[in-house]
């Protein structure tokens, strides 16, 4: 039997609609069977839809027995109408086997739904931007869709940059870090995260999850070096990022640097971010507003295991 993807619009409205378009024709030739809801192409504004439009979709989405709910785009949208989402229901789909997958403003979601309902969402692809690039789906993103929609991923690796962190420091007692052949381990630790602009913009709001020894990890597009130090600042000076075990660098994409810097680049945040928490910070990994993409557990405790430039993410072990 074919597995249903439900494709809906919660945020922007889609203006590229050969992406849109290239997108659903992916799908169905990986062999999905691909359901589009009715408001997936409505407009209002900057929105795909108006408010009521768009939480009507999610709740479409919800109630679709689909079994991956696939974000069209991301945007902007979801976190006005953050406090008329039906959480419950949403939790009840994801229980029923429905697995909510997106990134970018989708993170506003899948942080309030966590922290309503602790519910676990997939971040990962959106249908235009990935399934429908114009040069076409990244092999390892649709390797990775495939692995959770027939249930078979275990986790995720990637290497870091020459300069990175090469262990996980401390003890036991201090971090949870536990050292087994030659490796460190950080183990069941809830990970958590996604777009650090709308991590930041729900601080101090009930839509942000209280993560104690989490594993967060956080990833951006056109943001400026100084404006991500800015962003981290806010979620340190909350006390948030002094709660967790792990800090991992996603990909900071599609910003430029001005002879105003002076030398001040992405290295120069992570170098100051390290000065000012006691969690290990890694870099490098692959998820952000870039081609390729791995899917990731929100809300899901995981296994991080760091052998020098080397990082696992593992969560296999929980299914």
């Amino acid at each position: 039997m074919k597995k249903h993807i439900y494709i809906y619009s919660p945020s922007s409205a889609i203006r590229d609609k050969a992406a849109f378009k290239r997108g659903l024709k992916c799908l169905a030739a990986l062999g999905y069977e691909v359901e589009v809801d009715e408001a997936a192409l409505s407009t209002h504004q900057r929105f795909a839809g108006d408010d009521e439009t768009r939480l009507a979709a999610i709740h479409r989405a919800a109630s679709s027995g689909a079994d991956v709910a696939l974000i069209s785009r991301g945007g902007y949208g979801l976190t006005r109408i953050l406090p008329l989402i039906d959480y419950s229901a949403v939790a009840k789909a994801i229980a029923g086997g429905t697995q909510f997958v997106g990134f970018s403003d989708f993170t506003a979601f899948q942080m309030a739904l966590l922290a309503k309902t602790g519910a676990v969402t997939w971040a990962g692809p959106s249908l235009a931007e990935d399934f429908g690039a114009q040069a076409g789906a990244d092999d390892i993103m649709e390797a990775c869709f495939d692995d959770l929609v027939t249930g078979q991923g275990e986790g995720s690796g990637w290497r870091m940059p020459k300069d990175a962190t090469n262990s996980i420091a401390g003890s036991i007692d201090e971090t949870g870090a536990k050292a087994m052949n030659g490796a460190s381990h950080i183990n069941d630790s809830v990970l958590w995260g996604g777009n650090l602009a709308m991590l930041a913009s729900l601080v101090g709001t009930p839509y942000l999850p209280v993560i104690h020894g989490g594993i967060l990890f956080i990833e951006d597009v056109g943001e400026h070096p100084y404006r991500i130090e800015r962003m981290l600042a806010q979620l340190l000076q909350a006390g948030i990022l002094a709660q967790q075990k792990a800090i991992i660098f996603g990909q900071f994409s599609n910003y430029k640097l001005v002879p105003h810097d002076k030398g001040y680049k992405l290295a120069s945040v992570v170098a100051w971010l390290k000065t000012q928490v006691s969690a290990q910070v890694f870099t490098g990994f692959p998820f952000g507003h870039v081609a390729t993409k791995v899917l990731l557990p929100v809300g899901l405790p995981v296994t991080l295991a760091v052998e020098g430039r080397d990082a696992f993410l593992l969560w296999g072990h929980r299914h």
